[in-house]
Formats: C-alpha cells, structure tokens, sequence
C-alpha cells in the first residue's frame, strides 16, 4: 500500500547510497524511517528499456528513414524515402508511407 506524506503527496522511493528513503513529490520531504511492511513495495526488479531514436528537426527524419526505387507520381524521381504506420488501433492493416527525395511529395499505399 503506498504510503503518503503529511502534506497529501506520495512517498517515492529513491536510492541514496546503500539505503533507500521515501521522498514526497509535493513538498520534497525526505524520511529515513518508515515502516518495516513498507520495504515490501520495494523489492521489484526495475527493468531497464531499449534506447529511443527522438527526432526533434525535419531534417533528421530523412536522415533515420530507409530509401527505396519508386517512383514519384508528382516528379518522377526514382527515390523515396519509405515508413510504414498501423492505420488504427482497432484495424490490423498497415500504410506503407513514401516521401519522395527530390520533390518532398508524400503519398501512401495500403498494405
């Protein structure tokens, strides 16, 4: 059961050094000693997660997409870059996405 500071906020455990305390995310208290039961919420493994590619420019985005030989319907270029996203959570099928390297034209195909 989560334990709560005096102020209303939620104790949070935090590592420091070999012990672990409870900080409360509201009024940044800090408490070395809390309740035996409490160092059962604990004991969970924290599993670590795969790194994230984050794109914050327009330009990086063509950097990180594969390229394939299609051709253009706008230009008639012979490159575009290609991704593929799921149409919706309830649909299965996907959308294949091109973006063409000349022109910068985008147009989609289903999968």
């Amino acid at each position: 059961m989560p334990e709560f500071c005096k102020c209303g906020g939620l104790l949070v455990p935090t590592k420091k050094g070999k012990k672990i305390i409870l900080v409360c995310r509201k009024c940044n208290k800090k408490i070395t000693k809390f309740k035996k039961s409490s160092e059962k919420i604990f004991e969970t493994e924290i599993k670590k997660i795969q790194p994230v590619i984050v794109v914050e420019k327009k330009k990086q985005i063509e950097d990180v997409l594969p390229k394939i030989n299609i051709e253009c319907p706008k230009c008639k270029n012979k490159e575009a870059y290609w991704w593929v996203q799921q149409a919706s959570v309830e649909e299965e099928k996907n959308i294949r996405f091109y973006k063409c390297t000349k022109c910068k034209y985008t147009w989609r195909e289903e999968e």
